[in-house]
């Protein structure tokens, strides 16, 4: 599992020009599933994510987590986060899960999220959606369930 994470100001997301969700400040989270992925990947990403200290303290030190600054979670699917682009000009997908998979997989890591006390807003899978948002820094994370950053 692969997850791309900026913090942001203001973030949201439109489906054929209907706002599917949006997060005034906290953290927006392309998702990538890989057809080898398992709930613990799911787990051990889940809890990087909302302890991953990159909100400012009172000293404007980067200590705080989404949860202790008060801020929101976006997670949109995003299969391209497995494109393999060693070969040719043309990205690869063969390592993304399939999308009846990586659907059951999107909602699971959404539910994991809602259980741990959030309100993950969110795109709608396999949609064309136009994401909006300002990189608060800017803060971008990887985060890797296999670790391999």
């Amino acid at each position: 599992m692969r997850c791309v994470v900026q913090r942001v100001r203001d973030c949201s997301v439109e489906v054929d020009g209907e706002v599917t969700g949006s997060v005034e400040k906290g953290l927006l989270v392309y998702l990538g599933i890989s057809n080898r992925d398992t709930e613990a990947d799911i787990d051990y990403s889940v809890n990087k994510i909302i302890h991953l200290r990159i909100f400012p303290d009172v000293q404007g030190r980067m200590n705080l987590s989404v949860g202790e600054s008060g801020g929101g979670i976006m997670v949109i699917s995003q299969f391209t986060l497995y494109g393999d682009t060693r070969k040719g000009r043309r990205p690869s997908y063969d390592s993304a899960a399939a999308p009846e998979t990586a659907g059951i997989m999107y909602d699971l890591f959404l539910e994991k999220l809602k259980a741990l006390g959030f309100s993950p807003a969110s795109g709608r899978f396999q949609a064309h959606m136009d994401v909006k948002y300002t990189n608060d820094g800017p803060v971008t994370i990887l985060v890797d369930s296999e670790k391999k950053f």
